[in-house]
């Protein structure tokens, strides 16, 4: 490394790691670096990091939650859904808030912490049965000044009635911004779903600030690229994961999922602006500063649900300030944060054409000539798995050669489509960090490929021309994804060179592990790694074990065995003099649903020994 780049990199990681020493918001800050710049756990001591605490959460329910840390207390997700304040250094309960027993869908992966600037008022923000509530994070009271008797209903506002909307709120958390909660949407996957918009609301009074339409109205951009009208009866376009804010510039990232329907697309023919889009929005007012379309037209369901990632990379002899978007198909596409310009050339390359009856799928799609692809995109018969048995492996085989299998953007057909690295494959939620002053980006991916089979749609007179996909995973009768392993994966980036640093296995599957088959990577992942400035990423996985490598080559420096599944992010923070790491272990392990043990899950915290 010579001297220049060696003193950009020493004067960006002094001013990240200002930015970085705490974990008060999702994701541990609002670029979603999932980045720590504590260091007193490193390669030298993480493998001597012992149980510091645990919080039993008692119900046997699947949590996904991420933690958020403030000064001396940790906020989880606890029994039935409840809201819990932990004591940061022991785990020991300071408060709980109980939501209603009607409760049927609450923002269950995070939750937002808004503090005013004199620290004298605190709030958590959070959505259930699509409103959004307050709580008082210093007692857990409801905050009944809040909205309308203490909610804001997400269905109003939308353009249509409220009545027909059966999903509006994502269980994902939004991003905090100055005195702004802005939000994005989960609006189910079928015709007639809510229109994705993006809203941001005053933490105070609940008021709505602003909106931003994905799906545009007559004489906004991107109009054109619709029929005419459909915003009035086309949804989605949303964003149900996770978006990042650079603070200081007062910029908002957000990706956007598909239109709907997932898979047909007759009823919204065009190009279908701002579907499947990297949009960078003024986090004050809303309006668009810049837009990529990742996919056009999609029919595939290959929404990017991972939080775009802000970071600092040496570029063509120049800092870039980069936001990195890695995707389903397993892309990733890096842009300058400011202009949206791409570092390295994206491509339209032609695609194959729909054979569905009223389908015009789009001619080409945007493919990245770099970096290189973390995850597998083709899935032949050559890449069957070894453990399939003689039935699912001639199941398979003959689900393989008799479908289309043009690629990752084959149009879904009657006779059957091959997805791979899948539409629940690739990056998920919570899948990448970065160490934001390196360049450095860290991706969890999941190999899992999918056959999609149009049908036509069952007793709707009124549309003739509609069709829904029976698609399903393919996975064989021991639970097995088809695909030959690993079948997760974590791969290191290096963005300043735009290269691969290194790719492993991710996790075992205990079963085949207790066989003495290893190196396959874990099954089913949700999980998020982070990253410290101690050298290190922990991320824990569905094996039931928490890990930590060393970002540098991949060498596993700790592993620890916990009570159950691992799923969300973890968060590391400080407490005390102490440096902690905190787990949610409440997944259900085991290949089928059958075969899934008992939950017994908790929230756990390591540290070095005093």
């Amino acid at each position: 490394m010579n001297f220049r780049f060696a003193l950009f990199f020493a004067l960006a990681s002094l001013a990240v790691a200002q930015d970085h020493l705490t974990w008060k918001d999702y994701g541990g800050g609002a670029d979603s670096s999932q980045y720590s710049a504590l260091k007193q756990i490193d390669r030298s001591n993480v493998s001597k990091l012992k149980l510091a605490w645990k919080y039993e959460i008692g119900d046997g329910k699947r949590y996904s939650f991420s933690p958020v840390v403030v000064d001396n207390t940790i906020y989880v997700m606890g029994k039935d859904n409840s809201i819990v304040a932990l004591q940061a250094t022991s785990g020991k309960e300071i408060w709980r808030y109980q939501p209603p027993a009607d409760t049927k869908v609450i923002t269950n992966r995070g939750i937002n912490y808004w503090e005013s600037k004199d620290r004298k008022e605190r709030r958590l923000l959070f959505a259930s049965n699509h409103a959004i509530r307050a709580l008082d994070a210093t007692t857990g009271k409801l905050i009944e000044s809040f909205g309308v008797q203490g909610s804001v209903d997400l269905k109003l506002g939308l353009g249509r009635d409220p009545n027909s909307f059966t999903l509006v709120q994502s269980t994902t958390p939004g991003r905090v911004f100055e005195d702004l909660l802005i939000l994005g949407s989960a609006t189910n996957q079928g015709y007639g779903s809510a229109p994705g918009d993006i809203r941001a609301y005053d933490v105070r009074s609940g008021k709505l600030v602003w909106t931003f339409h994905t799906i545009p109205e007559k004489g906004e951009f991107g109009y054109e690229t619709w029929p005419a009208d459909a915003r009035k009866t086309v949804g989605g376009a949303n964003v149900w994961g996770e978006m990042s804010i650079d603070e200081k510039r007062g910029i908002l990232y957000a990706p956007t999922a598909s239109a709907k329907y997932n898979f047909y697309g007759a009823d919204r023919a065009g190009a279908n602006l701002f579907g499947d889009c990297l949009l960078a929005l003024d986090a004050r007012t809303g309006k668009r500063i810049w837009h990529f379309q990742m996919v056009h037209h999609d029919i595939w369901d290959y929404d990017d649900a991972t939080a775009p990632k802000l970071l600092t990379v040496k570029h063509g002899g120049k800092n870039i300030d980069a936001v990195a978007q890695v995707s389903k198909q397993g892309f990733v596409f890096v842009f300058d944060r400011v202009t949206g310009k791409p570092l390295w050339p994206i491509l339209e390359k032609p695609m194959p054409a729909s054979d569905m009856p009223g389908e015009k799928a789009w001619a080409t799609q945007p493919m990245p000539t770099m970096p290189p692809p973390f995850a597998r995109q083709t899935f032949t018969v050559d890449d069957l798995s070894p453990y399939l048995s003689k039935e699912d492996r001639a199941k398979f085989r003959d689900q393989i050669l008799s479908a289309r299998n043009e690629g990752l953007f084959t149009p879904p057909a009657k006779r059957g489509t091959i997805q791979m690295p899948g539409n629940n494959g690739g990056a998920n939620w919570g899948g990448a960090a970065v160490d934001p002053a390196k360049g450095t980006l860290v991706v969890v991916s999941k190999d899992l490929p999918s056959l999609l089979v149009m049908e036509g749609k069952k007793g709707d007179p009124v549309e003739a021309m509609r069709y829904e996909s029976g698609f399903g995973f393919m996975i064989a009768s021991d639970g097995l994804a088809a695909i030959k392993p690993p079948w997760t994966s974590l791969t290191v980036y290096d963005l300043n060179e735009g290269s691969i640093t290194w790719k492993i296995p991710l996790g075992e599957v205990p079963e085949l592990a207790a066989k003495g088959i290893k190196n396959t990577g874990t099954h089913y992942p949700k999980v998020g790694p982070v990253v410290t400035a101690g050298g290190l990423i922990f991320t824990g996985t569905r094996d039931k074990k928490v890990r930590a490598f060393d970002i540098s080559n991949g060498k596993l420096l700790w592993e620890q065995e916990v009570d159950a599944a691992l799923e969300g992010i973890p968060a590391v923070y400080e407490a005390g003099g102490t440096q902690y790491i905190v787990f949610c272990a409440s997944a259900q392990v085991g290949l089928t649903p059958a075969k899934a043990e008992v939950i017994r899950g908790s929230y756990v915290a390591f540290a070095l020994p005093r």
